[in-house]
């Protein structure tokens, strides 16, 4: 008995079968399921610590401003590669609404 064309179409149901957002739009921008949305949460998680060690480690208050102008800086950048990442996929993101474009 020959499996192969059996593996074929299992592989080829899972790949139709998994959501994507270039394909499948009922899938939220805002959850798990999307990938550039966990990255955008992971780098604003990575700013977080970074700005609490920044913040232990001040002296004074040059450097705790320091601190959170890295900070802002970080999460503005976060928030950029996020929304070019859905706009590269038809979904215009602004302040938390987002466009579909067909």
């Amino acid at each position: 008995m020959n499996r192969f064309p059996l593996l074929i179409a299992a592989a080829a149901t899972a790949c139709i079968a998994t959501p994507s957002l270039a394909k499948d739009r009922s899938v939220p921008v805002y959850s798990d399921y999307n990938p550039y949305y966990l990255d955008y949460k992971t780098d604003i998680s990575e700013a977080k610590r970074e700005l609490r060690s920044d913040l232990r480690r001040a002296k004074d208050a040059s450097s705790r401003e320091d601190a959170w102008h890295e900070y802002r800086r970080e999460v503005a950048d976060a928030e950029h590669d996020f929304r070019k990442e859905m706009a590269e996929r038809g979904m215009i993101v602004r302040r938390g609404r987002v466009t579909v474009e067909e």
